[in-house]
């Protein structure tokens, strides 16, 4: 996996449009983070956003393939991670739509923070 330079330019440009956007070298990838959350990834010159089963059905609707991995095994691993459409990368109205897909799904995916309670010494 990898991405090339002008790619990753090119599409940190277009997902500025959903607003402000971090990111992050993982694994040969580019991960693109909204307010601390993973929306997408630059993958192999091509953008994966992030879905899960109440958004999946859009992707699949286009005919969007889903992100998969080989296994050691010879198993491919599916992530939860669609192919953008193409348009999303000329139309900035398109990749603020599908990014906030992605968002709402990062957000369902979001763990909740584990509370902590102190205990107290008695004597």
């Amino acid at each position: 996996m990898s991405v090339k330079a002008e790619f990753e330019d090119f599409v940190a440009e277009q997902i500025s449009a959903f607003g402000h956007i971090t990111q992050k070298r993982m694994f040969g990838a580019l991960a693109f983070y909204h307010q601390g959350l993973i929306i997408g990834m630059a993958i192999d010159d091509a953008l994966y956003l992030k879905a899960d089963d109440q958004s999946k059905s859009g992707f699949e609707a286009e005919g969007l393939p889903q992100f998969t991995y080989g296994h050691k095994s010879g198993k491919q691993i599916g992530m939860s991670y669609w192919r953008a459409p193409e348009r999303c990368l000329d139309d900035p109205d398109e990749m603020k739509a599908w990014c906030s897909l992605a968002y709402q799904a990062a957000l369902r995916a979001k763990k909740p923070e584990k509370k902590t309670t102190k205990k107290i010494k008695t004597s």
